[in-house]
C-alpha cells in the first residue's frame, strides 16, 4: 500500500495505476597585488612604475556544489559526500538534468550529466498534494526498491510486486516499468523504510510518495525520472556511507 501524491491511500498499484497518472511519484581564481602602481621622481618628473605580475590561485576542484545559492548549500549536510544535483529548465518546466557529485579531499567531482524529468508544472518551495510541482529542496536518500530485482546497490532495497504499473502518463506515453527500479526521496516520508511506505510525518496535506524512478518518456506528478540505464547506474553508485543526498528544484530557485 502507498499514497499518491494526492495525499490518500491507495489500493494496491496495479488494480489502480491504470486510473493514475503517477503516484511514486568554489573555488575560483582569484588574483592579489603587493603593491599598487606608483610614482617615483626622476629629475624632477614623475614616471609611473610597473605594477607587479598578479598572483593567481587555483583550485583542483569546487569545494562548492556549482549551481548552489547561499540558502541551498547550507542545507546540505557537512557529511555528505555524495550529491544528485536535480536542476530544473524553469519554475514551470518539467524538463531538468541530474548529475552525481561524488566529494573527495580535492573537493567536488561531477560524474555525467543525464536528462531528466520533473513534474508537469515544475517545482514549488511548498509543495502540496496534487499541486503537480516537485518539491524543492534537500532530502536524503536512504531507501529503494523496484520491481526488478536488486541490481546491485548498497542502499536497502525492496524487491517487490507493489512497484507495479500500468496505464499512461500526460503524454500518452505508457508507464509500465517506470517502478522497476525506484530510490525514495525523503520528502515527507519515514526513512528507513520502503519507499511503498505511506507515513507521512508532515500530514497527507503534503503529499509524498516523491522517488526518483525510470523514466517513462513525460511528466511525473512530482518525481524525478531517469532513463533505466542511468537509475541502475544511480542505484550502483548511491552509498549509504557517503550519506547520499539529492538538491532538486528549478535553477533560479537552486541559486538562492
Amino acid at each position: 500500500m502507498i499514497t499518491s501524491t494526492h495525499g490518500a491511500v491507495r489500493r494496491p498499484v496495479a488494480v489502480l495505476a491504470a486510473s493514475l497518472v503517477l503516484v511514486g511519484c568554489g573555488g575560483g581564481a582569484a588574483t592579489t597585488s603587493d603593491q599598487r602602481p606608483g610614482t617615483t621622481s626622476v629629475n624632477g618628473s614623475t614616471a609611473a612604475s610597473a605594477a607587479p605580475a598578479p598572483r593567481v590561485a587555483l583550485s583542483v576542484a569546487p569545494q562548492q556544489l556549482p549551481g548552489l545559492g547561499s540558502k541551498t548549500w547550507a542545507k546540505v549536510p557537512p557529511k555528505t559526500r555524495q550529491a544528485l544535483v536535480v536542476t530544473g529548465r524553469g519554475k514551470n518546466s518539467s524538463a531538468s538534468t541530474a548529475v552525481l557529485y561524488e566529494r573527495t579531499e580535492s573537493g567536488w567531482h561531477a560524474g555525467t550529466s543525464w536528462p531528466a524529468h520533473n513534474a508537469l508544472k515544475g517545482w514549488t518551495g511548498h509543495h502540496r498534494a496534487g499541486d503537480l510541482r516537485s518539491p524543492v529542496g534537500v532530502y536524503a536518500l536512504t531507501d529503494a526498491g523496484g520491481l526488478r530485482p536488486d541490481p546491485g546497490t548498497s542502499l536497502p532495497y525492496d524487491h517487490s510486486g507493489g512497484f507495479s504499473i500500468s496505464g499512461t502518463g500526460f503524454e500518452g506515453e505508457p508507464l509500465a516499468g517506470s517502478f522497476d527500479y525506484v530510490v525514495a526521496i525523503n520528502y515527507n516520508r519515514q526513512p528507513g523504510t520502503t519507499p511503498l511506505d505511506w507515513t507521512r510525518p508532515l500530514g497527507a496535506g503534503r503529499g509524498g510518495g516523491i522517488w526518483v524512478h525510470v523514466d517513462h518518456g513525460g511528466p511525473t506528478q512530482g518525481c524525478v525520472s531517469l532513463r533505466k540505464k542511468h537509475m541502475k547506474e544511480l542505484l550502483r553508485a548511491l552509498d549509504p556511507d557517503r550519506d547520499p543526498v539529492v538538491v532538486m528544484g528549478d535553477a533560479a530557485a537552486l541559486r538562492r
